[in-house]
């Protein structure tokens, strides 16, 4: 069935219509075809671009400075969650918090606002909830790098309609721990390899996290263990161990220093970085960036958890996090968003772009 979108509608309307488009990741041609539909057929206004499940849309209008809007169009899987349902000023189903809400704003903006004080960009991209190498923002980036440029970039991820500022770096670790195998029996032939383990998870436990103050923005780092293996066999002394650490850093230390970092913390095992993600500083000392500020009001908050403004400020492109929803409601089956958090993003963002 084709879906057409009115991009003049209410925002609230217009992300009850995405969230009843089913686009779990890995399948959002759906909801990319009606995007593209829409954008070209009402906003004409814009370059509009396809890559993939990429719906990429801009202005040249030879303004001073550039805004850049990104949202996924993708949703973890549907669990009993759809079709969406308005209760009481809130809006429930799947996609509603992430980030349906904040799609509808940008696409709304896309169609109604023609005449800018900024040029604008508008990124809606694929498998962002999935592994890294299919996120649509990345594919973005390599094969049409021309339209990440810009001198500030919105990402409308959930935020409780509250900027939240930067994001964390993100390590993952192994440590791993040898010994001798042996007959349980007679164990003091062996060397326990999980036993081994027991230091490293004394070193956890009294690990002191560190607090940062960046331009006014809180970051709180965390040091967890995730995950823990190792044994042959009920009566064999395991002679291999491993366990897997997770490290979120504040945005003033790069990858390189968080690594550093945890070979010193765990400078008596064998350490093996597995996995990581630079973070993002709040970037709010940009002109655009105290636009942003001033439409919305109240204090920006620093980011806990990775996002991809780190993408856009790996690029040197201050970037925030700015959407309707609660975070923390991402992912659940009762995922709602309150209507008014809509309409607050909407009003932020246009008074943003129309000065």
């Amino acid at each position: 069935m084709t879906v057409e979108l009115d991009l003049t509608a209410d925002p609230i309307d217009l992300t009850a219509a995405l969230v009843d488009i089913p686009s779990v990741s890995g399948d959002e041609d759906a909801i990319a075809d009606a995007v593209e539909r829409a954008l070209k057929a009402q906003a004409p206004h814009l370059e509009v671009v396809r890559l993939g499940n990429n719906v990429l849309a801009r202005t040249t209008l030879g303004r001073p400075s550039r805004v850049v809007f990104a949202g996924h169009l993708d949703t973890v899987p549907v669990n009993a969650n759809l079709p969406s349902r308005r209760v009481d000023g809130v809006l429930h189903g799947l996609g509603t918090v992430d980030m349906k809400g904040g799609d509808a704003v940008m696409l709304h903006l896309a169609a109604t606002v023609t005449e800018p004080t900024h040029d604008l960009t508008f990124l809606f991209y694929e498998c962002e909830e999935i592994e890294a190498i299919r996120n649509g923002l990345g594919r973005v980036e390599r094969e049409l790098p021309e339209w990440m440029a810009g001198d500030l970039a919105v990402v409308c991820e959930p935020s409780n309609a509250i900027v939240e500022a930067g994001c964390q770096g993100t390590m993952r670790i192994e440590v791993r721990t040898t010994g001798t195998r042996a007959h349980t029996a007679r164990a003091w032939m062996g060397v326990n390899a999980i036993h081994a383990l027991g230091e490293a998870l004394n070193v956890l436990a009294r690990y002191e996290t560190r607090t940062v103050d960046i331009d006014g923005c809180t970051y709180r780092e965390g040091l967890q263990a995730v995950h823990i293996s190792g044994g042959v066999s009920g009566n064999v002394v395991p002679d291999a161990a491993l366990l897997r650490i997770n490290f979120r850093f504040a945005p003033d230390r790069t990858v390189a220093q968080a690594e550093a970092h945890l070979r010193e913390v765990f400078a008596d095992f064998e350490v093996e970085v597995v996995d990581s993600a630079a973070g993002a500083l709040p970037g709010l000392t940009a002109p655009a960036a105290r636009d942003l500020m001033a439409a919305a009001g109240g204090d920006p908050v620093g980011k806990l958890g990775w996002t991809d403004v780190a993408r856009f400020a790996a690029l040197g492109i201050p970037a925030v996090n700015f959407g309707p929803g609660d975070p923390l409601l991402a992912h659940m089956q009762q995922e709602n968003v309150p209507v008014e958090q809509i309409t607050r993003c909407a009003d932020v963002l246009r008074k943003l772009v129309t000065g």
